[in-house]
């Protein structure tokens, strides 16, 4: 199993790297209750990664971008819909809420969604392709909206 412990200079350069598709294969963005897991490769196809989509099951504004590297590391997420998050400060932090990776800590901080970065919070078809942009995925999958997407 690949070490979850990362630098927080290794987790940076791999958030930063750029992120291609790795093949053609179109997705289908979950319904309720659904999820998908998409590889991605590195421009220069040293590194893979996985993007996450998932959705709530009763609540339909419940969403969750995730983009890990190394198949176990959260390098970034995006929760929308959710529970307030609480930080191991004891600061609680409510939805939307942006996770990404700190030394020491992994994924277990979450600061509020920055509104410059990722303005379509209330869209969840535009925050996803905020996310990506985000996360440099510069070659994005193809994923096709659903009849409630």
């Amino acid at each position: 199993m690949p070490d979850p412990n990362l630098t927080q200079a290794e987790a940076d350069a791999l958030l930063a790297v750029e992120k291609h598709r790795v093949d053609e294969r179109r997705w289908t963005y979950p319904g309720m209750g659904g999820r998908i897991e998409v590889p991605l490769i590195s421009a220069s196809k040293r590194e893979g990664f996985l993007l996450d989509v998932s959705r709530g099951r009763i609540d339909l504004l419940r969403t969750t971008y995730q983009t890990r590297a190394r198949q176990v590391v959260s390098l970034a997420r995006v929760d929308v819909a959710g529970a307030p998050h609480r930080n191991p400060d004891g600061e609680e932090i409510p939805c939307p809420h942006l996770h990404v990776y700190r030394e020491g800590y992994g994924d277990k901080w979450a600061i509020r969604v920055p509104a410059a970065t990722f303005p379509n919070v209330h869209d969840s078809w535009l925050l996803l392709g905020d996310f990506l942009r985000f996360c440099n995925v510069t070659l994005a999958p193809h994923i096709d909206r659903d009849l409630f997407t």
